[in-house]
């Protein structure tokens, strides 16, 4: 687990998983809105490093402060954000867990460090190191989802290019 400040007085708890068996049941509590503590849960697979998903969080909190929300809550706005799609329903689906995710990236703001005990507790699965996103993603499939073609890379990183899409959707 990592902490990360963001927006200068808000932090967002990162904490990664590999072979998780109990996506179903995350899916489901996440939906009925009854997930204790409410955290973000994305799919690992199409998160290159954390710098897109600290982007999201950023626009997510200043999303709140305007009391502009896309999405129901503030966890559920970062996958929003994160997806670069205007499509909510989308968004979730993608970038959020499915019923077979086995890598997961679990994401809370302002979380005390008994909360974050509580999220790894939620999840059955091996708790692993953030710096094995970069080796573990699925960059053919985030290509695919971000539209990102081999002249962007050209000059550009996956982060990066995610981080624009990130930046850019709402004036699109």
């Amino acid at each position: 687990m990592k902490v990360f400040q963001v927006n200068g007085s808000t932090t967002l708890s990162l904490a990664l998983f590999t072979d998780v068996t109990n996506s179903r049941q995350l899916l489901d509590s996440v939906q009925t809105g009854k997930l204790e503590p409410e955290v973000a849960l994305l799919n690992a697979s199409l998160i290159p490093d954390v710098f897109p998903i600290l982007a999201a969080a950023h626009k997510a909190l200043v999303s709140k402060s305007r009391e502009s929300l896309t999405t129901r809550t503030l966890h559920s706005e970062l996958i929003y954000n994160y997806s670069g799609s205007k499509h909510i329903t989308e968004s979730l689906k993608r970038c959020g867990i499915s019923d077979d995710t086995t890598y997961v990236l679990a994401a809370r703001f302002a979380a005390s460090h008994d909360e974050m005990k509580d999220v790894v507790k939620l999840i059955k699965g091996k708790e692993i190191d953030l710096l094995e996103l970069e080796g573990r993603a699925n960059n053919a499939q985030i290509q695919k989802h971000y539209k990102i073609t081999p002249q962007e890379l050209a000059i550009s990183s996956l982060s990066d290019a995610i981080v624009c899409r990130i930046a850019a959707r709402d004036a699109l």
